[in-house]
């Protein structure tokens, strides 16, 4: 359902407030020209860029990229041959096989990080702006701002394409691979919504839908840390089996090989792929242990009530939220993996129980970052009144 606007909704106003969602610095924002960003004076977060047209922009990408989504589907997605035995998957297959092989959480985490939520997010701008084209005004705006900035760290699609890379380079010298017509579908849907995010802000939607920014929740400096706590725990526990069980499990004329994350990247170190053992090494090894002791001590920093070194602490916040979707690269090697190579008894590879363990490291951390509020590293403490002293 939608609403007549009565109003030029296209034209900002002069100047405006908001809050800061990351220190809650109140800032007066002037009328911004082309490319012109707004910067916080506290934290030095860019609150919000203004792009000439961006929504025909956005309307026009979005389109593009809900069209190479869609034909990325139906076709080829891959194929495999080794001594004589063809194999071929296409987006579909790759979830249908990681389920009859009995790993539904991995098909469902799989399917809701490259499609459902990337389709999803796509589908609600494009009701927004196409709404607001007609002159009309969305139903629950607001709520619908909200949701899509709130899904978009859990779109995954540019690192399930680097996954795929990457589970290539490791196939390579064992069989013949192509890449089928949903392979370049996929990667041109991945460089358009890439495209559209650049010209989506928070901001410039809500002026130009003339909604008005979600309460923020108070901040709760107590249930933050606990919860934050509670979150790197499991995820260092998760850590433990991650590393030390089999990823996957590689079957070669009926001899098992496991293999863990070192062992893989030792394994591509010794075969001279050189780039692609250190991107693992990085993504599935070094970030998330990074992560986890920069939010420990960030975590620690507030409940202590340290007043010093801000700028500095939320460099390393910012860096935490950023790096933690890209250890998910390992899992969706495995997917892929898994989906591409089942020959029966010459070669199949099935995913270990480090593979969910991991994913659960992946996505405890990123709800510690998200739990985090940064907002506390402002806050300045409130001095008891005995410590008062009258002139």
């Amino acid at each position: 359902m939608v609403t007549k606007i009565t109003e030029n909704s296209t034209t900002p106003p002069r100047s405006s407030a908001l809050h800061c969602h990351e220190c809650h610095c109140k800032v007066i924002l002037p009328h911004l020209t082309h490319k012109q960003a707004a910067v916080c004076p506290q934290c030095g977060l860019q609150l919000t860029v203004y792009h000439h047209n961006a929504s025909q922009k956005i309307i026009a990408l979005t389109t593009t990229s809900l069209i190479f989504l869609f034909a990325s589907l139906p076709f080829t997605f891959l194929s495999f041959s080794a001594n004589g035995q063809y194999h071929s998957i296409d987006m579909l297959d790759s979830l249908w096989t990681l389920i009859e092989k009995g790993y539904v959480l991995l098909a469902i985490i799989e399917a809701v990080a490259v499609l459902i939520l990337p389709a999803f997010v796509l589908l609600g701008l494009l009701y927004l702006l196409l709404t607001l084209s007609l002159g009309l005004r969305p139903t629950k705006a607001e709520w619908v701002i909200h949701i899509l900035f709130k899904l978009l760290p859990w779109t995954m699609t540019e690192i399930f394409l680097i996954g795929v890379l990457v589970s290539l380079i490791k196939i390579s010298s064992m069989a013949d691979i192509e890449l089928g017509l949903s392979f370049y579908a996929y990667l041109l849907f991945t460089l358009s919504m890439t495209m559209t995010l650049l010209y989506v802000d928070k901001y410039q939607l809500q002026l130009l839908l003339q909604s008005h920014p979600i309460t923020p929740q108070p901040i709760n400096p107590s249930l933050n840390i606990q919860t934050t706590w509670a979150l790197l725990i499991t995820s260092v526990l998760l850590y433990i089996p991650a590393n030390v069980l089999p990823i996957m499990h590689t079957t070669m004329l009926g001899s098992d090989e496991p293999s863990t994350i070192l062992g893989g990247v030792i394994l591509l170190w010794k075969s001279g792929s050189y780039p692609i053992a250190m991107v693992i090494f990085v993504a599935s090894l070094f970030v998330p242990v990074a992560k986890v002791v920069i939010l420990c001590w960030l975590n620690y920093s507030i409940q202590t009530e340290q007043q010093h070194a801000n700028s500095e602490r939320m460099f390393w916040y910012r860096i935490t939220e950023f790096i933690g979707r890209w250890s998910m690269i390992d899992v969706f090697v495995v997917a892929i993996l898994v989906s591409l190579i089942q020959l029966g008894n010459i070669m199949t590879i099935l995913p270990g129980h480090a593979a969910l363990a991991f994913c659960g490291v992946v996505i405890c951390t990123m709800l510690a970052a998200m739990s985090f509020d940064s907002r506390l590293i402002w806050l300045q403490p409130e001095k008891p009144k005995s410590e008062t002293k009258s002139l």
